[in-house]
């Protein structure tokens, strides 16, 4: 079985808007449906597991409701999210693991609910590249300089571009091996995590790195929300 995992559980103080980001309006369409409904377009992807602050569970049901058509609307299933990203994965895996059990071979991509840009030929190439190697990233190569500062205020070091990426979504991987890298690590190590990358990474597991696209952007801020409006 292939999942996909939207992680849409922010709170969007960046945005300062009057409710989480992922609900705010593109063209019509709250980002978290526009999200949604690129995963929904793969055939390959089985079932969409949507994790959600728990204080905006109804506000997600009725979204879906109103625009997510009848055929499609049976494979999402609606989910609290954790405190933080990796918090709500673990909830997906968990999840997935009530409702089923599990194979090797089960894959679940995770995303971000406010990329509603990522292409399906991404998201083909992280379900392949995740079957193939255990586990991926979707980056695209870094543009600009990027420097390193002890201090946060000197120049500490400039790191060669050509072997830095930027990390997008999605990030997938089989879910036992996720399991597996997980229960390896120690709390100290665990407390340091931030994306499901870091999970294998300081397991001393090799993750694959998928090709994104720039287009592929984290609506994070007004201009996010502004260039989102051109880009649809």
């Amino acid at each position: 079985m292939v999942y996909a995992g939207i992680v849409a559980g922010g709170s969007g103080l960046r945005m300062g808007a009057d409710k989480p980001k992922q609900f705010l309006e593109v063209k019509g369409k709250p980002i978290i449906i526009h999200t949604l409904l690129r995963f929904l377009s793969v055939d390959g992807i089985d079932r969409v597991i949507v994790a959600v602050n728990p204080d905006w569970l109804g506000e997600m049901q009725e979204l879906i409701e109103r625009f997510i058509p009848q055929p499609v609307k049976q494979r999402i299933t609606l989910i609290k999210g954790g405190a933080d990203r990796n918090a709500s994965v673990m909830n997906i895996v968990e999840a997935i693991r009530e409702s089923t059990a599990l194979s090797d071979e089960d894959i679940l991509l995770t995303h971000d609910g406010v990329r509603p840009f990522v292409s399906t030929e991404t998201i083909k190439e992280n379900i392949s590249a995740a079957a193939e190697y255990g586990a991926c990233t979707t980056a695209v190569p870094a543009t600009d300089t990027l420097l390193y500062s002890e201090d946060g205020i000197t120049v500490t070091d400039t790191p060669e571009r050509s072997k830095l990426f930027c990390a997008q979504t999605p990030q997938s991987f089989k879910i036992t091996a996720l399991l597996e890298a997980y229960s390896s690590l120690v709390d100290s190590q665990k407390q340091c995590l931030t994306d499901v990358c870091g999970i294998f990474s300081a397991a001393g597991k090799d993750v694959r790195i998928v090709k994104g696209s720039p287009e592929n952007i984290k609506i994070t801020s007004p201009l996010d929300l502004k260039l989102a409006e051109l880009l649809v």
